[in-house]
């Protein structure tokens, strides 16, 4: 199938609205979310009483010999691991709770991904590699996950931590707060300056790993040629040039990001020798107890701490933030066409096929059908041949809806297609294509998948008319052995005889074969659509070939050139013309 261009690269999305679809997700689950909260203010709040704890004891202690009051000192300190235990407990089944979250968001994200590609139109899997599109499904939601599991809990844990300490250090001096009156607005500063220069390396980075990917889905998919023409070494080198891009994206991204928290760790603690250089002078004009003073100071750790955290986790949001702004936008892609309002369900259908004036390109600059114009009567075997890239397959995407014509019209007994409901349509035929596809189960499992209800006997009468019973029946476990996905235990032929079955089982009322039969010897292929003009009679069948002996006996035979029909008739009548058609059939044999 002729593809469409690379798709250009992808504008940055809002920020904004990247995190408020992430907290759209996570609003599914407000339950979790509230008790979550709860239990990260409460965890909290009791760490934060242990600094003013602390003071108590140091202040019971004295300044003097003899002054300690062990009692109290006892009492404060037992108070103090008693809190302490409370809040590490707390936050343990916190964490449980978070994860629990983040995996209920990521289930929802990936099924929610999974199902938009299951209602997008084929144009999008043309222009998009294959392996770009499992890197969104699953790096990039994992990375999602990571930070929603861990990053918000430690940000709904810094702000508390936050405001909390800053709460009590007002309350114990006013005075020594006004140091974070500078630093704070440092730290801000220069964390928003670093995200605006980190936001698009993290972004940068997840596509250049979406292009790794693909690139890697390309190369094992095709070993066999690769090894075939000795190209190892050249695909090594393109591999080292992708991988190096991948690595100097992660590099960047990572050494930028990785400067934040380090350079606001830097900050706090200058924000921490001015706390002890006033507090010690507070302490020494009698404004302070050594209490208070070992409070504040504590209080001013655990006030810098979280902020020096928070730089350290906006790197990882950021990474987070590049990685759902990909997922989303594969959300957000405009999925097929809904079906007309007054779109019909096809029943009874004879298989008359009509296409009239239709003219059609994959992208607008270059129109790849010109003028089709063809009639398939019902019931017969129309053979559609002709040069490579002259458009054959692209007739079968517009009969089959799998995209629309720029202009012209298609009609399915007398019926624009366009006011066919697409699953109807599809349901019409059966389509066996020339890149085999089996899913991992049973043999009987991958031919009878199309038609419900199927039997045995069903499956080992579609199975002996494809010619592929005996090949089974010689297996060890006959239709139950199991395939893999990709059926690497069998030959390429015998798994196009088996998806030929499947389409042979499939209660359908018009055929195609797209090259279908390109994987077994020519013999072979006569037998098969010798059974197929029994299985498929009073139905209409569409085959492309190159192989033109084995359609000698179709009713019609269309040659496409340059997307136009050229010549139309039976073989005998192609052939006393001895135009296009002749001169295609005699190069097979010259």
């Amino acid at each position: 199938m002729p593809k469409g261009p690379r798709v250009t690269p992808e504008k940055p999305k809002d920020r904004k609205k990247v995190l408020r679809r992430l907290w759209g997700y996570l609003c599914r689950y407000k339950g979790m979310i509230i008790a979550a909260l709860f239990l990260t203010f409460v965890s909290n709040i009791l760490a934060l009483i242990g600094p003013t704890l602390s003071g108590e004891a140091i202040d019971a202690i004295g300044t003097k010999a003899g002054e300690v009051n062990f009692k109290l000192v006892l009492y404060y300190c037992l108070l103090m691991l008693i809190f302490y235990i409370l809040s590490s407990v707390l936050s343990y089944i916190l964490s449980i709770l978070m994860i629990n979250l983040s995996q209920k968001v990521v289930f929802r994200m990936r099924e929610d991904v999974f199902q938009k590609l299951s209602k997008l139109p084929v144009s999008f899997f043309d222009k998009h590699q294959t392996g770009d599109i499992v890197s969104r499904i699953s790096y990039d939601i994992d990375t999602v996950n990571a930070s929603l599991s861990n990053d918000l809990l430690q940000i709904a844990t810094s702000i508390i931590t936050v405001v909390g300490s800053l709460v009590m250090m007002i309350r114990i001096s006013p005075i020594l707060v006004l140091v974070f009156a500078v630093t704070v607005p440092a730290s801000i500063f220069f964390t928003k300056y670093m995200t605006k220069k980190v936001r698009p390396l993290f972004r940068n980075r997840s596509a250049k790993l979406g292009e790794l990917n693909g690139y890697v889905e390309e190369i094992i998919t095709g070993q066999k040629t690769i090894k075939a023409y000795n190209r190892e070494d050249y695909f090594i080198k393109k591999f080292d040039v992708k991988n190096k891009e991948a690595v100097d994206a992660y590099y960047n991204a990572d050494y930028y990001g990785s400067m934040t928290g380090p350079s606001v760790n830097f900050i706090n603690n200058m924000s921490l020798a001015f706390v002890s250089m006033f507090g010690a002078i507070l302490f020494l004009l009698s404004h302070l107890s050594l209490g208070a003073l070992s409070s504040f100071v504590l209080y001013s750790r655990k006030f810098s701490g979280p902020i020096n955290e928070i730089a350290n986790i906006i790197s990882e949001l950021q990474s987070a933030c590049a990685a759902a702004e990909r997922v989303f936008r594969l959300i957000d892609e405009e999925p097929e066409s809904a079906d007309a309002i007054n779109a019909v369900n096809l029943t009874n259908v004879t298989g008359d096929v009509e296409t009239e004036h239709v003219k059609f390109g994959y992208v607008p600059e270059k129109t790849i059908i010109h003028d089709l114009n063809l009639h398939a009567a019902p019931g017969k075997l129309i053979a559609i041949v002709g040069p490579t890239g002259a458009g054959k397959t692209t007739v079968i995407n517009l009969l089959m809806r799998f995209y629309d014509p720029d202009s012209g019209e298609i009609r399915l007994d007398g019926l624009n297609i366009n006011n066919i409901t697409r699953k109807s349509l599809r349901l019409s035929y059966a389509m066996v294509l020339q890149d085999t596809w089996l899913f991992s189960g049973t043999i009987f499992d991958n031919i009878a998948y199309g038609k419900k209800g199927a039997t045995y006997d069903d499956v080992i009468a579609a199975a002996k008319a494809a010619h592929i019973h005996s090949f089974i029946s010689r297996l060890p476990n006959g239709y139950d052995t199991f395939l893999d996905g990709e059926g690497t235990s069998i030959s390429q032929g015998q798994k196009q005889l088996m998806t030929i079955a499947r389409a042979m089982l499939l209660d359908a009322h018009m055929l195609i074969l797209d090259e279908a039969t390109s994987n077994v010897d020519t013999r072979t292929e006569l037998k098969i659509q010798e059974a197929m003009r029994t299985l498929m009679e009073n139905k209409t069948c569409f085959v492309i070939a190159h192989r033109l002996s084995t359609i000698r006996n179709a009713d019609t035979i269309l040659v496409v050139q340059n997307g136009d029909i050229v010549e139309q008739g039976n073989h005998k009548q192609l052939m006393d013309k001895n135009g296009v058609y002749a001169s295609l059939y005699r190069s097979q044999f010259q």
